[in-house]
């Protein structure tokens, strides 16, 4: 099994999260941004990552974006289980998903890049580090206004997910596909001190997710 990624998104980490939890052998083929468009199109149609190559017979060829990889691993390995058994909490769990994909984790890209672009400019002040870093900043149009908009997106993320601090899993008694997606979503954000600061019983749970699905903890939370 393959993983197409690139090394740095956090979408592809929320797709490893998934495939560690299962508790299933793969590898990781990390794509250059840009180029990676020639490999991808002609396997999927689309331009995006993650992709998983299952490379097994009588399975698809390519499972393009994170969410239908959680549907395939359910589907081909159900154990151990990421969808929960009670109905309406994997709908709720379902709907946590979406919205943490096509809300918070933009938020949190645009933040991150922002950051990174100025104060977090010593994390990695090389040439290439720095031309990566402006050209996501141009193509997602990452400016002061779009930043602020998603600060106030995190912000009510912060208060939705609350609830893990009163209990481990975002739904129920055990881990879902919520927890994957918003450990993985919101792990760049460790890097900028006042988040790190003001939030530390969220970044402790993204590391709790992280051993619990036998993935490296994402940089800023290692030990």
């Amino acid at each position: 099994m393959l993983l197409l990624q690139f090394s740095t998104s956090h979408y592809c980490r929320k797709a490893r999260l998934a495939l560690g939890y299962k508790g299933i052998f793969y590898q990781v083929e990390n794509l250059t941004p840009g180029l990676h468009t020639l490999k991808l199109k002609p396997l999927t149609g689309l331009t995006t990552v993650p992709v998983l190559l299952p490379q097994l017979e009588g399975q698809p060829q390519a499972i393009a974006d994170s969410t239908q990889i959680f549907n395939y691993l359910e589907q081909h390995y159900p154990d151990p289980p990421l969808f929960l058994v009670d109905p309406h909490q994997q709908t709720q769990a379902a709907l946590l998903e979406d919205w943490l994909d096509e809300s918070i984790g933009t938020a949190t890209r645009f933040v991150y890049y922002q950051f990174r672009s100025g104060e977090g400019k010593q994390i990695d002040p090389s040439l290439s580090s720095q031309l990566v870093i402006q050209v996501v900043r141009w193509q997602y149009q990452i400016n002061s206004a779009t930043v602020e908009l998603a600060k106030t997106r995190l912000k009510t993320a912060f208060e939705v997910l609350q609830i893990w601090k009163q209990q481990p899993y975002l739904v129920g008694d055990c881990i879902s596909i919520a927890d994957i997606t918003a450990a993985a979503l919101l792990s760049p954000l460790v890097l900028i001190p006042d988040y790190r600061h003001s939030y530390p019983w969220l970044f402790n749970r993204i590391a709790e997710i992280h051993h619990l699905c036998h993935e490296p903890l994402p940089p800023g939370l290692e030990k």
